[in-house]
């Protein structure tokens, strides 16, 4: 039995009753339930209209949500050794999906984008997985080269080749926030890891100029632009989304006008289930409960952070730049789109991650949960003092193990 426990292609991990983290389970719970209670009342109305049917979004949700949750409970039953040797495989899977969907009778088309490849019921946004697997690529590349990372500029300059050869793909879609996001995510990580302050204030410069060329090069992206400096200007045309939004908001006051009884949602305020539902949030529930909303993901991000931390501190690089990948990713998602409800950051087309109604988004958050999770497992047991063995019968006095 020892010699087959030996031999075990699965670490003695496996064999543990799974170390879930309960702070970040109970936050990631809170926000998921709340999060359809919240979509439950900003698709109510469109749901009837479009499906003839009120809770039409809200079960989809649900439906998105178990598939999510599985998914998530399978990945606490995945290594970290396992995730850190397939990088590159998920490198090229995040890259083939990217490219897969800009083929004709293969992406799938709406409004302008295409961004979507279906599999049944399911419209698969192939950005989110994507994100995803660049970063558990990246992780395991800033372990690997993480001493030609911080002595020279090629170290340096190879993954950023590939995040920028993505946001390609990305803009081709086009998806101008998901790129945004991936490139970002992507920079932190590097610097977390060493990165030399002019290698990153160099690129980091590039980008700026090579966004700022394509937004105001692109008459759609500039419309943007421009309709988010001023919105009052032209509040039926491109102000109206933004005007919308600071109105529901504004009403909310201090407490909100209660649940159910936002007025905007009623065909006033376009994609108030999607990427608006924080103005229909604040509308309902007012100030207060926003910073209850905002304080909620900046819990999640502290635990995350802390999670990095803790695995820094134990040597577990790996764990430790993938912790940060997707707290960065959760909390730049997060501040961007609450950033432009409330028409301080232009018009980006991200979801409210667990908040918003958006299924690929749903799945993947909850795929990068479990990750989390395992990585908290993971610690746990390699900080618990190994199990002592009974002493032999008939022989006192012989050490214990």
């Amino acid at each position: 039995m020892t010699a087959r426990t030996a031999t075990s292609p699965f670490p003695a991990q496996l064999k543990t009753s799974l170390q879930l983290d309960p702070v970040l389970l109970t936050i990631v719970m809170i926000l998921l339930l709340g999060g359809l209670v919240v979509l439950a009342s900003a698709s109510i109305s469109i749901s009837d209209n479009l499906a003839g049917e009120p809770f039409f979004y809200v079960e989809r949700q649900l439906l998105a949500a178990a598939i999510g949750a599985a998914a998530g409970i399978a990945c606490l039953f995945v290594p970290m050794q396992v995730l850190r040797s397939i990088g590159p495989l998920v490198l090229l899977t995040g890259l083939a999906l990217l490219f897969l969907v800009l083929l004709p009778g293969v992406g799938h088309e709406v409004n302008g984008s295409r961004r979507w490849i279906r599999f049944g019921m399911l419209n698969l946004q192939v950005s989110e997985l994507a994100r995803l697997c660049f970063i558990i690529y990246l992780a395991g590349y800033l372990v690997r080269r993480n001493k030609d990372l911080r002595e020279n500029f090629r170290g340096f300059l190879k993954p950023m080749l590939l995040m920028s050869l993505a946001c390609v793909a990305l803009l081709a879609e086009p998806d101008f926030g998901a790129a945004i996001v991936l490139l970002a995510t992507a920079l932190i990580m590097l610097f977390v890891a060493g990165a030399r302050i002019r290698d990153f204030l160099l690129f980091f410069a590039a980008a700026l100029v090579a966004m700022a060329s394509l937004a105001i090069t692109s008459p759609y992206r500039m419309k943007r632009l421009t309709g988010f400096l001023d919105p009052w200007a032209d509040p039926f045309d491109s102000g109206f989304q933004l005007t919308q939004s600071l109105i529901a908001i504004g009403r909310g006051e201090w407490f909100g006008v209660g649940l159910g009884n936002s007025v905007q949602k009623l065909f006033y305020l376009p994609e108030a289930h999607t990427d608006f539902v924080f103005a229909v949030f604040a509308e309902e529930f007012g100030l207060a409960g926003s910073f209850i909303l905002v304080g909620l993901f900046v819990a999640l991000l502290w635990r995350i952070f802390r999670l990095a931390m803790h695995a820094s501190d134990t040597d577990r690089s790996f764990e430790a730049y993938l912790a940060v990948g997707i707290g960065t990713w959760l909390g730049l998602q997060a501040f961007i789109n609450v950033g432009v409800n409330m028409g301080i950051l232009p018009t980006k087309g991200l979801t409210l991650p667990l908040i918003s109604y958006g299924r690929s988004s749903l799945i993947v958050t909850m795929i990068a949960i479990g990750i989390l999770l395992r990585i908290h497992h993971e610690l746990v047991v390699d900080a618990a003092p190994p199990n002592r063995k009974r002493r032999a019968p008939g022989k006192r006095g012989s050490a214990r193990s």
